[in-house]
């Protein structure tokens, strides 16, 4: 029998015994509620209105309301007539009245009432003994029949209580364990249930899973192995540092450069917890720290290498299960950037003395000491001095920048006037004010502390921040700058209003060589970048607020 028939079987047992117990009950209590409400009804109320008139009766020569009581009781018990013989001593009972109502003094009619009303209450008070009688012999029937059926069921219960669990437990139980040596991985275990049922079915289905698992297990255990050999290989290969952990960070693995560079044997560590090797290795230590560093310099094949540390967390179903550190070898890298850096601060510099001779010899050439110039002449002189200028100013971002990569910003910090970097950045940018018919409105006060700078490089980075404004204002603007004490600091800050940056590039802003895509490539991309880092060195802080198609504010906070 199929499970689904043993529960339906069991539980529609149930619904029948608590159907039967109840219509039988209903039906019982309700045959008893109606012979009580017929004795009540039929026969008591009848001796109820004897008795009344019996009274009024006694009372019919002194009080005439007795007339009228006795009429009343009269009426009812006629309307009341359930018992044989009943119906005739009632009419007797009218007769009589009726004969009284007519001759007050007539005592045989007095004789003639008492006589009905006795045999009224007597057929009355039969009738109730008999009703009872039958009620109890109902009750009692209804006892025991209740009693059989109660017996029965009970057994019937107490067997289905006892054996009906073990038809669900024993599968279960059987089933689990199985499934326990399974997940053991002792895929030759079976599991074997002699029933036909859903149980069996499962269990069927549980052993052709043990089957397949056993087959995959043999037939690609040598496959796996030698997968295993081979992804070691490469990884040893690798010129690239590999260090595996499980969950709970014990070392899994290490290639031959992690050898190398830990200065310790794979075969020594294996297994081992990552932390208690820390505390003997200060690389192992460093590697295990979860900081934001993760170019690193360590002393490995005779020489100081760079490499750039990577965390993978393993994940299965996701739960992380171990994760990989992986060291990056960016040597090359870097040696390709030191060189890269300082053929720029040589060709810089190489290029700033004739790029200096060619300014000096075009402000000779301007000169009336060496002859007159034509119109022509003198526009060739000024595109060639703006081209120079704009030589030297890139020469400069580039040595600029090369001080920055190589961490050589050399810094003259003393405490000076705000005012005085302000007047030295407005008189380098008033000439290319004046050719834009841009007006520099200025926003400081006389009371304003001192700052801690260097004086050049904070007017460089003013410069460079009007020189901006300058270049996307429209003509016949108005540039603001403001200086104001803020908390402990001095904020310098330019107003313009240009066409604005758009939200998406306003965190790229300061990145080396990035210009807003549209616009007019003027320069290297260096000048708010080398900005960034000489406010920096400083110890102060450098932002940019913007909305596109209003304009720009950069400012800057140093110390006072």
């Amino acid at each position: 029998m199929k499970l689904k028939a043993k529960l339906t079987v069991g539980i529609g047992f149930l619904f029948v015994v608590i159907l039967v117990f109840g219509i039988l009950g209903i039906v019982s209590i309700n045959k008893l509620r109606s012979d009580a409400d017929n004795i009540l009804k039929n026969n008591y109320e009848t001796l109820v209105y004897d008795n009344n008139m019996l009274k009024d009766l006694d009372d019919l020569s002194t009080n005439k309301q007795a007339y009228a009581d006795f009429e009343a009781n009269l009426t009812k018990q006629e309307n009341n007539i359930t018992e044989y013989g009943e119906g005739d001593a009632t009419k007797q009972l009218r007769n009589g009245f009726e004969e009284l109502k007519k001759s007050p003094i007539d005592t045989i009619s007095y004789r003639q009432m008492r006589q009905a009303i006795q045999q009224i209450n007597t057929l009355n008070q039969n009738a109730i003994l008999r009703k009872h009688e039958t009620a109890q012999k109902a009750a009692s029937s209804a006892i025991f029949w209740l009693t059989i059926i109660f017996s029965v069921l009970t057994i019937i219960s107490f067997t289905l209580t006892v054996n009906f669990p073990d038809v669900i437990s024993t599968p279960v139980k059987a089933l689990a364990k199985g499934i326990t040596e399974i997940a053991n991985k002792n895929y030759k275990n079976r599991i074997y249930l002699d029933q036909e049922d859903e149980f069996k079915e499962l269990a069927d289905a549980i052993n052709t899973m043990a089957e397949k698992l056993d087959e995959y297990e043999n037939s690609n255990l040598a496959k796996i192995t030698f997968e295993k050999r081979r992804i070691e290989t490469i990884i040893n290969q690798m010129r690239d540092g590999i260090i595996g952990f499980d969950e709970n960070r014990n070392i899994l693995f290490l290639n031959v450069v992690s050898e190398k560079m830990l200065g310790l044997k794979e075969k020594e560590i294996i297994g081992q917890y990552a932390p208690d090797v820390a505390l003997k290795n200060d690389l192992m230590r460093r590697l295990l720290q979860d900081d934001d560093q993760h170019e690193l310099k360590i002393y490995a094949d005779n020489k100081e290498s760079y490499f750039n540390k990577d965390i993978l967390k393993v994940s299965n179903e996701g739960k992380v299960i171990g994760e990989v550190i992986m060291l990056r070898n960016i040597t090359p890298f870097h040696e390709l950037n030191e060189a890269k850096t300082n053929f720029i601060a040589t060709v810089s510099h190489e290029l700033k003395t004739p790029i200096s001779s060619i300014k000096m010899s075009l402000q000779l050439l301007q000169s009336n000491n060496t002859g007159l110039l034509n119109e022509e002449q003198a526009l060739l002189i000024d595109s060639i001095k703006d081209d120079s200028n704009r030589l030297l100013k890139i020469t400069g971002e580039l040595l600029n920048m090369s001080q920055v990569e190589t961490g050589n910003i050399q810094l003259n910090i003393q405490s000076c006037p705000p005012i005085d970097i302000l007047n030295y950045a407005i008189e380098a940018v008033k000439v290319q004010a004046e050719q834009k018919q841009i007006h520099i409105k200025i926003d400081a006060p006389e009371d304003l502390p001192k700052v801690k700078a260097d004086k050049e490089k904070t007017a460089w980075v003013l410069i460079n921040f009007l020189t901006n404004a300058i270049r996307f204002s429209p003509e016949n603007e108005v540039i603001v700058i403001a200086i104001f004490k803020k908390d402990n600091q001095v904020c310098f800050s330019v107003k313009d209003n240009g066409k604005g940056i758009e939200t998406k590039y306003i965190s790229k802003i300061f990145d080396r060589y990035f210009q807003v895509p549209g616009t007019i490539k003027s320069g290297t991309g260096l000048g708010l970048a080398i900005s960034k880092e000489f406010i920096q060195a400083q110890g102060g802080t450098i932002h940019v607020e913007s909305k596109y198609g209003v304009g720009s504010t950069f400012y800057f906070n140093l110390m006072s």
